[in-house]
This record gives C-alpha cells, sequence and structure tokens, in this order.
C-alpha cells in the first residue's frame, strides 16, 4: 500500500524548513511570527513609556538619545497551524494506478506534513469533490502523521469538480488564523472556486494552491483516433486529436496563464506540478524560495470572474473558460 510518504523528498525538505510569510495565531512557541506581542528575541518597535510597565523592557540608550523613556516591544513567536484540501473528484485519477495526480498531491501533503511536525506545527487534512469527504482536525503529534496518511489512502476518488463550496465550509471550520494549501487539477468551476479563496483571505489565511496536472492535459500528446471517456460522467466521444490539437493547447495555456497570474494579483502562492516531475526538486526550490521571499502584497482579494479584484478598480475579467471541456477525459 501507497503511505505517500517518500523519504527521499522527505528528508530533501527538513533542511528546509516550512516557514509562514504572515503573522500567524499558534499555542506553544514555534518558528513563525505571531499577531501577538510579547517577549521574544524577534525585534518589533517601540512605543512610549506608561506607568506600570515593566522597566526591564525601557530602551535606555533610547532614552540617552532623546530624553524620553521608551519600551521595546517583541513579536512573539509562535507554531503554525496548515491546512491540506486535497481534491478527491474523479479526474484526479487520470494518470493510472501507478502515480495518478491524487498521489501526486497526497505525496506532496504528506512530505510537506511531515516537515511541518517536526518544526512542532500543527497539521490538519480536508478530503473532498462537490463536498467535504473527510475532515481530520489539526494535528501535531507523530501519530497524527499515521492517520493523515491513513485518511488519504482509504479516500476513494469519485463525484464531479465543484470544490469551490466545499472549500468555503472548510474555511468555517479553520479558526486560527494559518496556512491552507489547495492541492487539485482545478478542472472545477472557476467562480466558485475563486469566491472560496477570497474568503480564506478574508479570515487572515495564507494560501497556497497547488496546481496538479497531467502532462497530457496540457500537451494532448495523442495522434490516432480516439474515444475519449468523460471520468466524472458516462459521456464518449470519438475524436481525431490533430483536428484541434492547437485550439486544446491554446485553451488551456490560457486556463493556466488566467489562474495564476488572478492568484499573483492577489498574493496568493500558485505552483504548478506535473504528475512526471521530481517533487523533491520542485517542493525544495519552493520552499527555499519562500525563506528569502518577503510577505506577500496583494491589490485585492480573490473575488469571482465577475467582480473587482483591487481598490485600483482593476479586474481580471478574461473570459471565463469551461476547464472540463476535453481536458478531464481519459483515452483508451
Amino acid at each position: 500500500m501507497n503511505t505517500y510518504l517518500n523519504p527521499e523528498i522527505a528528508g530533501s525538505l527538513t533542511g528546509i524548513g516550512f516557514k509562514a510569510r504572515q503573522p500567524v495565531e499558534g499555542s506553544i512557541a514555534g518558528l513563525h511570527r505571531s499577531p501577538l506581542h510579547g517577549l521574544s528575541p524577534e525585534f518589533a518597535d517601540y512605543r512610549s513609556y506608561t506607568p506600570g510597565d515593566d522597566l526591564k523592557n525601557l530602551d535606555w540608550k533610547a532614552y540617552a538619545r532623546s530624553d524620553r523613556f521608551y519600551i521595546k516591544r517583541f513579536e512573539e513567536e509562535s507554531n503554525l497551524r496548515a491546512v491540506f484540501i486535497v481534491d478527491s473528484s474523479a479526474s484526479m485519477k487520470y494518470g493510472g494506478p501507478d502515480f495518478s495526480k491524487y498521489d501526486c498531491a497526497a505525496t506532496i501533503a504528506v512530505s510537506l506534513s511531515s516537515v511541518l511536525l517536526k518544526q512542532r506545527d500543527a497539521v490538519g487534512l480536508a478530503i473532498l469533490n462537490d463536498r467535504v469527504q473527510e475532515d481530520l482536525r489539526t494535528g501535531s503529534t507523530a501519530s497524527h502523521l499515521a492517520k493523515f496518511m491513513e485518511v488519504l489512502q482509504q479516500t476513494k476518488l469519485q463525484g464531479e469538480t465543484d470544490i469551490g463550496p466545499a472549500v468555503a465550509q472548510v474555511a468555517d471550520q479553520i479558526y486560527r488564523r494559518g496556512i491552507v494549501v489547495v492541492l487539485s487539477d482545478l478542472l472545477t468551476p472557476l467562480d466558485r472556486f475563486y469566491e472560496s479563496l477570497g474568503k480564506l483571505q478574508y479570515a487572515g489565511h495564507e494560501v497556497i494552491v497547488m496546481h496538479v496536472l497531467h502532462r497530457d492535459e496540457v500537451e494532448l500528446p495523442f495522434k490516432d483516433s480516439v474515444i475519449f471517456k468523460d471520468i466524472e460522467g458516462e459521456e464518449e466521444i470519438f475524436a481525431e486529436p490533430w483536428a484541434f490539437h492547437k485550439a486544446y493547447q491554446a485553451a488551456m495555456e490560457e486556463f493556466i496563464q488566467e489562474t495564476r497570474q488572478r492568484c499573483q494579483f492577489c498574493g496568493i502562492d500558485y505552483l504548478q506540478i506535473f504528475t512526471d516531475a521530481n517533487l523533491s526538486r520542485v517542493l525544495s526550490s519552493y520552499l527555499h524560495n519562500r525563506q528569502f521571499a518577503g510577505a506577500k502584497t496583494h491589490r485585492g482579494r480573490m473575488a469571482s470572474l465577475g467582480g473587482s479584484t483591487g481598490s485600483d478598480n482593476q479586474t481580471l475579467d478574461s473570459p471565463a473558460l469551461d476547464p472540463r471541456a476535453g481536458q478531464s477525459s481519459e483515452s483508451e
């Protein structure tokens, strides 16, 4: 049975670590900035002294320069709570029994979770398609990772991809700000999905979208006449791919670009991952870049395709594609 825990991948990530870019709320000392202020080695700023303040926090050098009393404030460090949302719709089966899109997403979720748990952080898991199938609350023990993998292994891939409402439901159940990682092929109605991301941002969470695709879905490498079967339904169609190869690739590229640009515009990390990619290299590079990148800035929270995404009235109203048109099919 595939445990989704690849020692090579997990080992390559442990030395890098997974750090939040924005303040998070936790209950134990950790690696991440907290919105609360307390005593820690991380200096935050100064404030004027008021009677009753602890004198040990007075900055005497500042007093010598200005003849006024200032108190040093420090940022309290906190542990991180990360929730992984994994798409379990039928389209995630594509890629075969050896390593499907779902296998790729599950491997990524387990690998990153193992890193977080070693940092004394907490991880949770939500499995969903058009509804929430499983909801594993956050935990930070070694045994929690075993339960995490067990839930992923026992998940049945079924149903249509409409993860927007389910992601919004998960957002209502996360009470402390942290990181939410969405792993999906995004072959879903994008309007509702974007609204759910906006809801997560409004709650103060850092959002990461990992777009998991099989290379066939982008390149359409089929040359001969084939029968395309809808994985999420019963429809079949006989077609000759050469007749619409260029149009399909252009539509798929537009879909990917539109999603990437909207995420970047709204301060959401977007990472496209192919199932045949070297996950150790891809994830190591991503985590390494996070170490040196500052807090994400956005020009507006994520909204539906028809809405404005920023106070500067800029919008991303590109034509809404139906990403399931010809993309969630398998050839025979």
